[in-house]
């Protein structure tokens, strides 16, 4: 947690991850604090990599407070019961606090991080004028662009209205003006229009210079993202078909596998961030701290292998409404029972006798034992106990966390062409079947708008809050009022964190 680091104090510093034999094994080593001064070299284009590999380094290095407040809004998921996280229990329920210091923490982690972006975008350009390979500049520049565009998406997607940095010095918010939520989207996709031409056309994972990097696809799928969020369907079509066309990408057969160790890298997966263990029982260990999502109790199949602290519930809406489809594959991925979740369930006679699989024992031996903070767990982050590398025992480590998948890619095609945009990369019935197919679900015909967002809800629950965010844009926010909660849309941004507003008096107007 980085509760005591404001953004207005010292230099943003870059971090490298060096490697032993070239840039791609950057996963595998150890990081290096290193600061750019006058006495940087500018001459060494070999050196002018470091900058873009900095920013991927910031990019993985995401504390674990990020995703959760980004994402605990929504019917698809509910905070972990009262314990001393209080403010995010109210921040689920729509019940606000800007002194918590999980707002300010995402504000100052994602705002550092494009920071750090601004400077290694200024000292690749420095290293441009000596470059020989002047295209090679180009795409570094652009694959930082891309991931300074993830966090501003994701930064105005929960509070709207922003001070997008124009330079790598913090003090030149002061003088920065509050650009609008609209505004900043359409910014994101002409940052995308700019970037594109100079990626590389490839998967991510066919990358090997750095393995899972930005491409020209990852750039097509945020200028997607924040088309949506625009409601520019034809600007959506548009993107998303690129993608699909390219033939490059596959939804994976084994759905249950692919938030898992063998998802890494996946065809699948158009951005993750990656982690590594380095395939050692001991020693270094670059991981996200996956304990927050983990079940607080737990008999794992691999004896001494670590629980969580139970702060990430799949909702009862959720599991009830899957089980009305008849969903089978993706529900037990997405959901861990526990007996009292079981239980829970069978109180509701319309639920009484449930499908024989369902079980608090995973498939890959592990039982979920009941505690008190939830009655499900999160299936999409949990890592089954015997793909732990021998010797390691923290909940989830080594596991990869999952951006932008090609699923989502299809829906959002799908659901472009539900609201009037012509496509050019087949039909919205073929985009969705797709998905239902891997989920063992029957074809639709002439798929509608409705039948799009219940397969989002279906696919893509507790993943970056896609659910609540589209029942906002659309309008559906009846939808957001269950179990007790009430929504309204001025409840629609979070307030401004407190310790920013005493820095910036913009934001307090």
């Amino acid at each position: 947690m980085k509760l005591n680091k404001f953004i207005f104090t010292g230099t943003v510093a870059l971090v490298f991850l060096l490697g032993f034999s070239g840039c791609e094994k950057y996963l595998d080593e150890p990081a290096e604090n290193r600061t750019f001064t006058g006495d940087t070299d500018y001459t060494k284009s070999e050196d002018m990599i470091l900058p873009l590999i900095g920013t991927y380094t910031e990019f993985n290095n995401t504390e674990w407070e990020d995703f959760p407040l980004i994402s605990v809004r929504g019917d698809d998921v509910n905070a972990g019961g009262l314990g001393d996280q209080q403010d995010f229990w109210e921040t689920d329920k729509y019940n606000y606090n800007k002194d918590y210091w999980m707002y300010n923490s995402l504000w100052q982690n994602y705002y550092q991080n494009m920071f750090s972006a601004n400077s290694a975008m200024e000292q690749i350009e420095l290293f441009k004028e000596f470059a020989p390979n002047q295209a090679l500049a180009d795409q570094y520049i652009a694959e930082v662009k891309v991931l300074k565009s993830w966090w501003l998406f994701q930064l105005s997607r929960v509070w709207g209205a922003l001070l997008v940095p124009p330079t790598s010095n913090p003090s030149d918010l002061f003088a920065t003006p509050l650009t609008g939520k609209d505004d900043i989207m359409q910014l994101i996709s002409d940052w995308m229009d700019e970037a594109i031409p100079n990626l590389p056309t490839v998967r991510p994972n066919e990358r090997t210079d750095i393995p899972g990097g930005v491409t020209k696809y990852t750039a097509y799928a945020m200028k997607a993202l924040a088309n949506l969020e625009l409601k520019n369907y034809q600007a959506v079509a548009d993107a998303s078909g690129e993608i699909i066309k390219s033939g490059k990408f596959a939804l994976e057969s084994d759905f249950y596998q692919l938030f898992k160790i063998p998802g890494k890298l996946n065809n699948e997966n158009i951005w993750e961030m990656q982690y590594s263990d380095l395939g050692q029982g001991s020693g270094d260990n670059f991981a996200y701290l996956y304990a927050f999502f983990g079940p607080q109790g737990w008999t794992p199949f691999i004896e001494g292998s670590g629980d969580g602290w139970g702060f990430w519930e799949p909702s009862m809406k959720y599991v009830k409404f899957m089980l009305d489809r008849g969903e089978t594959i993706r529900l037990e991925t997405s959901v861990l029972f526990t007996n009292k979740g079981i239980d829970s369930i069978k109180t509701d006679p319309n639920y009484a006798n449930l499908p024989g699989w369902i079980s608090n024992t995973t498939r890959s031996g592990d039982r979920i034992n009941d505690f008190a903070r939830e009655i499900f767990v999160s299936g999409k982050h949990y890592l089954p106990s015997d793909q732990l590398t021998p010797g390691r025992t923290d909940y989830g480590t080594n596991k990869n966390f999952t951006c932008i998948r090609y699923a989502e890619i299809l829906l959002m095609y799908a659901e472009a062409l539900t609201q009037g945009a012509s496509g050019t990369a087949g039909t919205a019935d073929l985009a969705v079947n797709l998905v239902r197919e891997r989920a063992g679900l029957a074809p639709l015909s002439g798929v509608t708008l409705d039948q799009v967002m219940d397969e989002k809800f279906a696919e893509l629950a507790m993943e970056w809050g896609s659910r609540f965010y589209d029942m906002v844009r659309l309008g559906r926010t009846d939808e957001l009022n269950y179990s007790g909660r009430t929504f309204s849309a001025d409840k629609t941004f979070l307030p401004y964190p407190q310790n920013q507003i005493d820095q910036l008096p913009i934001l307090g107007q």
